[in-house]
Order: C-alpha cells, then structure tokens, then sequence
C-alpha cells in the first residue's frame, strides 16, 4: 500500500516538472499522531526550496494534481502542509488477510533477481574452540541467506575453515611437547585448552616460537607422517563437533573450504604475481605494498615461503568464481579482519582478476559479556557448550514453572529451541557492524525485546486457533483501531523483507517482528476474538499474524513452538 501511495505523489509531482525518487519520498512520508489524520502523512517542507513555495501551497497543489482518489483509498486530505491518505480500511483488511492465507510460507517472498550468490560465513578455526563470538557469525550468515533466497537468489552456503597454519603448528607443538601423554579427547574445552597453553607458554619464551615454525613447515610439506597423523585426527574432532553445534543452530553448508587445500594455488598466485611485479620481495617475504591505497602492507609469503593466510585468501577467491560460477560472493567475516578484506580486495583488483568488484564484506561485530571482551588466546572466552547449557538450565526452570507434566525429551527438546532463539535473535537485533553485550536473563525474558517474547506471542495466537471454531472470514463490518494497526503491520512484511536484502541486515526483519509481535498483543488485550461477534473475522487475523510472524522468525533462523 505504501508503494501506491508513493506513486501516486511522484505522478503528481511529475506534472509539475519536479522529480523526485522513490526512495526519497519514502523517506519523507510519516505515520500521523492520530488516526484522523489518516494513515500516512506526506510533508512539504524539504519541496518549498525545490518549488518556490510555500510548504501549505504545495500540498494544496499536490492533491489537486493527483485528482480522482485511486480505488484503494478512502480520501486524500490536505492538513498545513501535510497531505494525508486514507485507506480503505476495509478493502485493505479482506486483501492483507486473504493473501497471508492464500500464500502462507510463501507471504513476502520477492523476485529480485535470480543471481547466483556464495554467501561464507561461520569460519570456525579446527584446533580452536567455538565461541559465542561465532554463533553471531553462523547466526549472521544463515539468516542473510535465507533472506536473499526469499527474494529470488539462488544461494550457496559455504564455510572456509582453518584447519591449517600457524594456529595448528601451535596446538600440535603444544600437545606433543606437554600434554603427549594426555589422551586426546573429544571436548571442546580440552582442545581449546591446549591452544591457550601454547600461546602462554609461547609468551614467556621467544626462542620456542622456531620449535612451532618446524612444526608448521612440517605440516605444510607433509613429510612428517607422526605429525600428520595426530593433525588428522584432532582436526576430526573439532570437525565432529562443529557439525553438533551447526545443526542445533539450523544452518548447513554445501561447501566446506579448508586452508590446507589451498596452498598449491595460493603459491602459484603469488608466484605469478610477483613475475608480473604485482607483488614484491621484501626482505625475502613476498608482499602487496597497498600504502598508496591507504592499505598498509600486506603480506603474503613469509621468509620461509609458508604460505600465510592472505594468499590462502587468493586461492579461495579465484576457486569460488571459477568452479562455482557465482554472480556475487559475501564473506561475512569479524569487524577487525576489514582490513584485511579490504587488502584482499584490492589486490584481487590489482591482479585483474575479473569478478573483483563482485565481492562484498558484511562485518560482524564482536559479542562481549559484563565483563568484557573475549579471547581465544587467552583463554577469557565462552564456548558455546558453556552458553548453551547455562542458557537451556535457565529455560528449563521457566518451562517448568508453567507446565505441570513433561517429559524429560520434551523438556530437553523445548528448552533447546528457547535457548537457541534467544542467543540467535538477541545477536540478530542489533546491526551486524556494531559491538553487543550479551546478557542471558536479559536474553531469555518473555517480555520486552526478546526471542522468547517472540515465540510466546506465536504460541498464544496458535492457542486462540486451536479453540475457535469458527469459519474464518476476511470481512468485517466495523474495524476497531487496534484490528487496523494489526492489518497495516501485516501488509508492511513484503516490504520489510526487500528492505534487509537491500542493506543485508537481518536486524530489519528482527526489529519489525518485534514490533508486530507489540500490534498483536496490543491487538488481543483490546479486541475479545473467542465468543465474540466478530469472531469470524478476528480469528481471521489471528491466523494472519502467525503466518507473518512464523515467515519473519524463520528469515532469522529461529523455529517456532507451538507451546512454550
């Protein structure tokens, strides 16, 4: 509804010569303080620079352009220098709710193009643990994959593990030297335990860092068959233990990329580069010198002609476009490797390599607790085992508190599918490009801003259905307030969904579910639906709002209950 409304402002501003974009227009209407104002307000103020005139004259010159009153408004009143459009509220309620139900799943799905689009996300470190820092990261990812697949793309997940380099010579020289005769063990704290060990033991000690470097040349060549061996095996682990968690964060991957299958490539890259004079020596270290693109130095090769993680990043680049035939690639990736993106970037540009421009970087801020920020080397980090346990221990006392008889299983499965919505949308409502502190209680509340508050809604409107027995109708007689405001929430939803595609920001979806989830309960506290004489029509509504909502949860990743 809106899209008509800006069209019919733009004709009208097009017979005065003046032009104006979509965009722009949008951006000026506003919903009115009072219902009689209407049910969106367009103001004149920014066009009295642009037409010479007063901001009052102009909305009178508005909609006497616009003339005749489209079928699906009620009226067009002029306010000062407001013009003011009324819907057909009731033409507007049938329409909104007979196309929810007609479409269901498929509500909000637009065709914007069908680009085949690689989107690699989550990048989890084997011989490293995962952290709540990489739930925002897989969180991020799958949610901006569904989002472009509701509007048309074909996409590709991807996931570019490191399951090689400096991190594992670090952990293997750690584990053979002090823990050799600890067995290895299939827990993701242990392992993260003997990174940490490595990197404190490495800080007191400078000469041992040439004991990692021979471990990490010995890896890299293959030769050392002991070596490869426990490298095998440990990787499996962590490998194992991903796959654990990725499947009760509903996400999957068609392609998994490792660090150690690009290392041939990634030589011969560089190679070519520096027999073009693209890359330089330095010190017998090939590298990019990026300073006239205010880039800093990149590096690429070290002295020993390891192959360091920049030109890995080359290889995988060149391996998306030329064996995947995608159109776009995302590397959804941490804020503090944007400098590293942007070398990367500009080196692929540099090199001529042709789909450069065809890259993008969603940066993906960093999750810090009360007491601040995370760290793998450190140790000062929270494994998602950790967040998750204590996250489903606290949904489990709540469950418990409103449900008398459950199963154990029952118990287990619904306090998972609690926990995993409100880690997922506490991360997913902020701006993927800014700093959040996670709190669990804040998390886990059923009420205010929250995924549990989310899912509560849903389940309330999927209790009101299961005890109406009444045939829905998409016709009323009269509308109360709070039945239009839900109405006009449910017709924003396509929109909403082209919106996040556009700006690639699942926060867009979460903050107008929110919202909805706030008109719905405003909705059912005001206007009876059980027993009441409009009962056809509300329940009707209802209906309406749980598909909507169910779409918006599920372009976040997060699966609906039908009891809580």
């Amino acid at each position: 509804m809106k899209s008509l409304i800006i069209q019919t402002i733009k004709k009208a501003l097009e017979k005065k010569k003046i032009k104006i974009s979509d965009e722009e227009i949008e951006k000026h209407l506003e919903a009115p303080p009072s219902a009689d104002l209407g049910d969106y307000a367009f103001p004149c103020f920014f066009l009295s620079g642009i037409m010479k005139q007063d901001p009052k004259r102009i909305a009178l010159i508005i909609r006497e352009t616009i003339g005749n009153i489209p079928a699906e408004l009620e009226d067009i009143q002029t306010e000062g220098p407001y013009v003011n459009f009324f819907l057909n509220r009731k033409d507007l309620a049938s329409s909104v709710i007979d196309t929810i139900l007609k479409q269901k799943d498929a509500y909000g799905k637009a065709n914007m193009g069908n680009d085949k689009v690689m989107i690699e996300f989550s990048q989890a470190n084997t011989h490293k643990a995962f952290h709540v820092g990489h739930i925002r990261g897989t969180s991020l990812g799958e949610s901006l994959a569904r989002i472009l697949e509701f509007c048309g793309n074909k996409v590709i997940r991807a996931n570019y593990q490191g399951d090689s380099g400096m991190h594992v010579a670090k952990w293997i020289w750690c584990y053979k030297k002090y823990h050799s005769r600890e067995k290895i063990k299939n827990d993701e704290s242990w392992i993260a335990s003997i990174y940490v060990d490595a990197v404190e033991r490495l800080a007191k000690g400078e000469k041992l860092q040439e004991e990692v470097d021979i471990v990490n040349k010995s890896l890299e060549g293959g030769k050392n068959k002991e070596l490869v061996e426990l490298w095998k095996k440990t990787r499996k682990l962590s490998l194992d233990a991903f796959e654990k968690i990725y499947k009760e964060l509903n996400t999957h991957f068609d392609f998994y990329f490792f660090e150690k299958d690009m290392e041939k490539d990634a030589t011969r890259i560089v190679e070519d580069l520096l027999a073009k004079k693209i890359a330089i020596l330095s010190d017998g270290a090939a590298i990019m010198d990026l300073k006239k693109h205010n880039l800093g130095v990149w590096v690429l090769l070290r002295k020993d002609k390891t192959v360091l993680y920049s030109a890995k990043d080359l290889a995988l680049a060149e391996r998306k476009f030329n064996q995947y035939k995608i159109d776009r690639s995302i590397y959804v990736v941490g804020a503090e490797q944007k400098l590293h993106l942007h070398q990367l970037f500009k080196t692929l540009e540099l090199a001529g390599f042709p789909q450069a421009k065809k890259c993008e970087y969603v940066p993906v801020s960093e999750v810090r607790f009360p007491w601040g920020k995370m760290s793998s080397r450190t140790g000062d980090n929270v494994l998602y085992s950790e967040l998750i346990k204590q996250v489903a221990d606290f949904a489990k006392k709540g469950i418990k508190k409103r449900t008398k008889k459950i199963s154990d299983k029952e118990l287990e499965g619904r306090a998972l599918k609690i926990s995993i919505a409100a880690i997922k949308y506490s991360m997913l409502k902020q701006n993927p490009n800014r700093n959040i502190i996670f709190k669990k209680e804040e998390a886990m509340n059923f009420e205010g801003d929250t995924g549990p508050y989310l899912l509560y809604s849903y389940t309330r409107a999927s209790s009101i259905l299961k005890k109406s027995k009444a045939k829905i109708s998409s016709k009323s007689k009269n509308l109360e307030q709070k039945e239009i405001e839900l109405i006009k929430e449910l017709s924003k939803f396509p929109e909403i969904t082209i919106n996040a595609k556009k700006a690639l920001d699942p926060s867009v979806i979460a903050n107008y579910s929110y919202h909805l989830a706030q008109v719905f309960n405003e909705f059912y506290h005001s206007c009876q639906v059980l027993n009441s004489e409009n009962e056809a029509f509300r329940v009707s509504l209802v209906a309406s709002f749980e598909q909507v909502l169910k779409n918006s949860l599920y372009l976040l990743g997060i699966e609906v209950l039908d009891k809580m």
